[in-house]
Formats: structure tokens, C-alpha cells, sequence
């Protein structure tokens, strides 16, 4: 028995030395944290400004996303002034490791590879090798030979990270950490693994579009919820510096059903174009349940605002139709800001009546159909003026009365307010508001 306690016993992580005595809080000694750029604006953005040494980074993502690309790119853009950077790879050999190097025309010089899985030998390497920056492709596939659980376990990936914590402290060398997702999305493995990096990183996008959006959701040396965007190419990841240019650039005017949405990634304004398509149901005439799907958008979302147009926009005649909707160019939104917006082009769609193309929307819409008031409007109305809209429908509390530059704003206090300031009943038969 006593053999088996030993054999599982956890080294856990200490950040002080053993017995330190507790110091006033203001007499703490304050020091601004060193950074050094990725050489990547998009992820120099989602980091804080860059890479704090001796900082344990957590990216997560599915399969194929990219994570080794923007690793390996890193790589190219670091090997000369941070050399040596050694990249452990778990699940790929040495050579395949160069491969895909090649094809992404990454020079080798500076980079050293290791394919290993013993977290014993991966720390005697940092010891040894002394690099920059340390890249572990991933943190499920390291074990520690006194640990009995099989890699991937709970306890191997607890055990292993606190101790490439405690490596990184003491060495003052920054640790990426690469992590599986789970089918719901969700790093694999303990949720403690999370809580003791000082970053954790998504990838997120899909294989039918080349956006790839990289969001922080923790950072203790900066925002969180910052989100770098990027493009896949054949020559690996692309930073996309003008996100609203991206996603407007193949936007169709005049169309009914589509309207422009300013939204907030992070700090920064995008403006982006959401879709709506109101069909006739045939399950619904049948006595079934009509159609209701979202793309990039939260769907219990849309049938909460569905709900709100058949009560509060009678005429309409949404609640027997079938109802898509769509935020174009792959990102998806959750922010309530979206809502106003959403309610127009799902009503532009079923009158068949088109938004003016220089007009967007943005407002959070309740349950009795009110307009309520959004975060962050001035950096929304400054990227719209940016990009040359002329008119945009914001919630009327605590709206400022003048626009900006040739930018006029329309302040709106309920969905019958809006559907006549965007002129959608005016091209359409009468429909009957409340």
C-alpha cells in the first residue's frame, strides 16, 4: 500500500519558496512584464501585445484548424532572434515535422525538433538545449514514468502541466501547450489544466471556409476575449489586418433578406453581413413544426426573436414559416447586439423588401419588443464611417443625438420604430404592428 501512494504522489506546482512569510500588498515590488512579438500582429493582439516570458500558453482547437501551422510559422519568424526554439512533437514523427515545414517554406535553421513523450527527457532537453521558446504538440500525449494513469489521463495531464509551469518559471522560457478538443468543443482533459496555464486559446472555424478566428478566453497578462483573424492558405496562415474589407467584400446590394451588423471581437469593430431566408413551410401547413436553423448565430437566439416578431409583428406571419439565418464568412456571433439587426433581415426576407445598402442596425431586442441599449457603440459607429455607411438604427437610450462624420445615426425605442425607419413597410403590403 505504501508503495501504490508513492507511486501516484502528485509533485504539484510551488511558485514561492517553502515557508515564504505573507508581504503587505503595497509593499510588493511592481514590474511592467517584458513581451517580445510573435511577429504576428493577429496573435501579438490576442496575446496582450505578445509573448510574456516564462508564461505556459494553452491553444486548443479541432483537428486540422491550424495550430501546428501557426506554430511552425512562429517558428520561421522567431528562429533568428530567439534561437534555439525546440519543438516537441508527441504524435508526429521528426520528419513529418519537416515536411510540412517545407511546404509552408519554413527554414529549419534554429529550430530543433524532438519526438518525445517522457516529461522527464522533454525537461532534461529544456535544461540542456536552454531555447526561447518551447512548443509541445500536445499536452495529451506527455506522461511522467512515476505516474500510473496511461497519457491523456486526468492526472497525467495535471501532473505534466504543473510541472511545465514550474519548468517555465524557473527557466523564464515561454511554453506553448497544444490541446485536444472534445466533440462539444471543449479541451480535453481536466478543467484544472485551464485554470493553471496563463492563457488559453481557441481556434475556431470549419472546412468550408478558409476563416480561421483565434479567440483568448483567459489571459493574465492581458484582455481576454481578444480574437486574432486569419486566412488559410497554401502557404499556411494569413493575418487578416482588414476584418470588415474581408467579410464585406463579396456583399451583394439591394437584395432583400441581408443587412450589415457592426460587431465587437474583442476591442476590435467588424463589420459583418447577416442573412435571412423566410420560406413558406410545407410541415407547418401539415400540422408540423416549421423549420428554424442558424449559421454562425445561436439558434436558441433566433427562436427567441421569432417568438417576439409573431407577438409583437403580427402581420408579419413569421411563426409558420420556415426561418434560416446566416452570418456570412464563417464567424460566429453571440452578442445580444445582433438582435435589431437579425429581426430586419428576417423581416426584409419574408416582405421581400430590401435594407438601403448604406443602412445598418445594431440593438439588443427584449421580450415585449423594446430596443434596449448596447456596450461599445462609439468604436461601432467609428468603423461604420469608416467604411462609408450613411445611416445606421440604434436603441434610442443613450443614443447621442449627432453621427459621426456623414454618418447619421436613427435612434429606434421599438421593432415597429425600426421596421419603418429602415423602409421596409414602405415597399411592402400593409403589415399589422404592435
Amino acid at each position: 500500500m505504501q508503495a501504490e501512494v508513492q507511486e501516484r504522489r502528485s509533485m504539484g506546482m510551488a511558485l514561492t519558496m517553502e515557508g515564504a512569510a505573507p508581504v503587505p500588498m503595497n509593499k510588493v515590488e511592481v514590474l511592467d512584464e517584458p513581451r517580445f512579438s510573435t511577429g504576428v500582429d493577429e496573435l501579438d493582439r490576442v496575446l496582450g501585445g505578445g509573448i510574456v516570458p516564462g508564461s505556459l500558453i494553452l491553444l486548443g482547437g479541432p483537428p486540422g484548424i491550424g495550430k501546428s501551422t501557426l506554430l511552425l510559422q512562429i517558428c520561421q519568424l522567431l528562429r533568428t532572434t530567439r534561437p534555439p526554439i525546440l519543438y516537441v512533437s508527441g504524435e508526429e514523427s521528426a520528419r513529418q515535422i519537416r515536411l510540412r515545414a517545407d511546404r509552408l517554406k519554413v527554414n529549419g535553421d534554429g529550430v530543433l525538433l524532438l519526438s518525445e513523450t517522457r516529461l522527464e527527457a522533454i525537461e532534461a532537453q529544456i535544461q540542456a538545449v536552454r531555447p526561447g521558446l518551447v512548443i509541445i504538440d500536445s499536452i495529451q500525449t506527455l506522461f511522467k514514468s512515476d505516474l500510473a494513469p496511461a497519457p491523456g489521463s486526468v492526472t497525467q495531464v495535471r501532473e505534466c502541466a504543473a510541472s511545465l509551469m514550474r519548468v517555465a518559471k524557473k527557466e523564464e522560457v515561454p511554453i506553448f501547450l497544444v490541446g485536444h478538443v472534445t466533440k462539444e468543443g471543449q479541451l480535453a482533459g481536466p478543467r484544472v489544466l485551464e485554470h493553471l496555464v496563463d492563457t488559453v486559446l481557441y481556434f475556431e472555424g470549419d472546412g468550408n471556409h478558409n476563416l480561421r478566428a483565434l479567440r483568448s478566453v483567459k489571459n493574465r497578462f492581458g484582455a481576454s476575449h481578444e480574437v486574432g483573424l486569419f486566412e488559410m492558405s497554401a502557404l499556411g496562415l494569413q493575418a487578416i489586418h482588414d476584418a470588415s474589407g474581408f467579410f464585406l467584400s463579396q456583399r451583394r446590394s439591394n437584395t432583400a433578406g441581408t443587412i450589415i451588423f457592426p460587431s465587437m471581437e474583442g476591442s476590435r469593430p467588424v463589420l459583418v453581413e447577416l442573412q435571412a431566408l423566410v420560406n413558406k413551410s410545407i410541415a407547418a401547413e401539415s400540422g408540423g413544426s416549421p423549420t428554424r436553423r442558424a449559421v454562425g448565430l445561436d439558434g436558441n437566439r433566433l427562436s427567441l426573436l421569432l417568438a417576439v416578431m409573431s407577438r409583437r409583428l403580427s402581420g408579419l406571419a413569421t411563426g409558420k414559416s420556415d426561418v434560416y439565418a446566416n452570418c456570412a464568412g464563417g464567424l460566429r456571433l453571440s452578442e445580444p447586439a445582433l438582435d435589431l439587426p437579425l429581426v430586419l433581415a428576417i423581416a426584409s426576407s419574408r416582405l421581400d423588401a430590401p435594407i438601403p445598402s448604406g443602412m445598418a442596425a445594431c440593438g439588443e431586442v427584449g421580450l415585449t419588443g423594446e430596443i434596449r441599449s448596447i456596450t461599445q457603440l462609439e468604436p461601432r459607429l467609428k468603423e461604420l464611417s469608416k467604411m462609408g455607411f450613411e445611416k445606421v438604427l440604434v436603441p434610442a437610450h443613450g443614443a447621442k443625438p449627432d453621427g459621426l462624420g456623414k454618418l447619421k445615426l436613427i435612434p429606434v425605442n421599438t421593432l415597429s420604430e425600426a421596421l419603418k425607419a429602415a423602409t421596409i413597410l414602405k415597399q411592402a403590403p400593409p403589415v399589422e404592428v404592435i
